[in-house]
């Protein structure tokens, strides 16, 4: 709930800083439309109001576009807070300092060198404050770093411009432009529909656009994206609302309609897109979100009727819904193993969750427990059965059963035959590894993992 209510104050946020900025650009009618994109954006609104951190990133990616903007106008009073911010930023997401700084880069060209070095100080400042409390309670630099490294070698870096096909890239532009018109919807015609009309310092404005919103695409294309991390893009939030905003404003004040019927257009977006965001199929719509709780409810209240913690462990997939993770939060008091193997720089290692508390573990953990359950994956997913699959092959024939409760099928089978599904682990399980209630299995970031 603390986090919900940290994305909802930041949307809130976001879009008063558009506002502010899109005003300073191109003024206040283009402006209101600027913060009217903002609040429509079905995209947006998904990720106004859950807890995630990407909204909150585009908060700050706006707030230092205004930020920076002063500073290329030479107001150099802006440096120290500029810096500041994004060191703040870069502790909400990392990645938003390499995506921000050659702005900000950019926007210091002018700026006297004493006003420059400070400014950097107070960016090194900002961000220690939060890195060197983050690297001792993740066990020291070594830890955090595999991790980090682990991490970047295990998903994002398999499929980079470097070491994939170039269609990979294809895909992932496909990709940010399906997310374009996600985000926007029905607004997202706006840049065809507007009469283009030069503003004063127009060329400015957009260089600093491009040299904002340019190193995200660029990496995002060519190093990592996927559909279902469709947050990443809202870093680019505010300039696009800003542009869209002002050339909503040129076909306002330019078409040959009456106000009525552009009234009446207005309207008929705003509606289209809270239908998208209301009852589209996609991940980040209202029934989605509805139908994905309502599944994870009758997953947590229907697993218990197969067995008791006593007896029965979870074996769950890495996944974004329905992974894990889900299953460790929903149900602590089973034991949960995450499937597959995690392939990292320290070893293979498999992620173990017990009272919330999280392990990584070289060996299985022993246990009391008899039979394994698999935490199922949304039912319409291809994953599901690809995973079966992966089961069914490493093991003997007729020991994995279908039981069905709720409409909901559950796989299970004997905890002997798990080593068969780590074969990369070894046969011995570690002893003493496997937490009663109310103790914790060795933490994540202990040093002795």
């Amino acid at each position: 709930m603390a986090l919900v209510v940290l994305s909802i104050v930041a949307s809130c946020a976001a879009v008063t800083v558009i506002y502010v900025l899109a005003r300073d650009w191109f003024g206040p009618s283009a402006a209101v439309f600027a913060g009217i994109l903002f609040l429509f954006s079905p995209l947006v609104w998904f990720h106004g109001t859950v807890a995630l951190t990407y909204i909150v990133e585009a908060f700050f990616s706006a707030l230092c576009g205004y930020l920076f903007w002063q500073i290329d106008n030479g107001r150099e009073t802006f440096i120290i807070p500029a810096g500041i911010v994004l060191g703040v930023a870069a502790g909400v997401r990392p990645s938003s300092l390499l995506f921000l700084a050659p702005l900000l880069l950019f926007s210091l060209r002018k700026a006297a060198t004493g006003k420059l070095l400070k400014g950097m100080l107070a960016l090194l400042l900002a961000t220690l404050a939060w890195f060197i409390p983050m690297i001792v309670a993740s066990g020291g630099a070594r830890s955090y770093f595999e991790s980090l490294t682990s991490l970047w070698l295990m998903v994002p870096s398999k499929g980079t411009v470097f070491n994939s096909s170039p269609a990979n890239s294809i895909v992932r532009a496909i990709t940010i432009v399906f997310i374009y018109l996600l985000c926007f919807g029905a607004a997202s015609v706006v840049p065809i529909a507007a009469r283009y009309r030069s503003v004063s310092a127009d060329r400015d404005k957009r260089i600093f656009t491009l040299i904002w919103i340019v190193p995200a695409l660029c990496f995002f294309t060519f190093g990592y994206l996927r559909f279902v991390n469709s947050g990443y893009l809202l870093l680019l939030s505010a300039p696009a609302c800003i542009w869209l905003g002002y050339w909503a404003d040129q076909w306002y004040q330019n078409a040959r309609w009456s106000k009525p019927l552009k009234m009446a257009m207005i309207v008929l977006c705003a509606l289209i897109n809270t239908a998208i965001f209301v009852a589209s199929p996609f991940y980040c719509s209202y029934r989605s979100v509805r139908q994905f709780e309502a599944e994870l409810e009758s997953v947590r209240t229907s697993l218990p009727r197969l067995g008791t913690p006593g007896n029965t462990l979870i074996v769950a997939f890495d996944s974004h819904f329905l992974g894990y993770r889900h299953a460790a939060y929903y149900l602590p008091d089973y034991l949960t193993i995450a499937y597959p193997v995690a392939h990292l720089r320290i070893g293979n290692r498999i992620f173990v969750m017990h009272q919330r508390d999280t392990g990584l573990l070289a060996q299985l953990p022993s246990t009391s427990c008899t039979r394994f359950v698999i935490f199922p994956l949304p039912a319409k997913g291809a994953e599901y059965q690809e995973y079966l699959k992966k089961f069914e092959a490493h093991l003997p024939p007729g020991d994995l059963r279908t039981v069905r409760l709720n409409d909901q099928d559950f796989v299970t089978g004997p905890v002997a035959d798990l080593p068969l599904l780590f074969p990369d682990l070894g046969l011995s399980p570690e002893p003493g590894v496997y937490a009663q209630r109310h103790s914790s299995i060795t933490p994540v970031n202990s040093r002795s993992h």
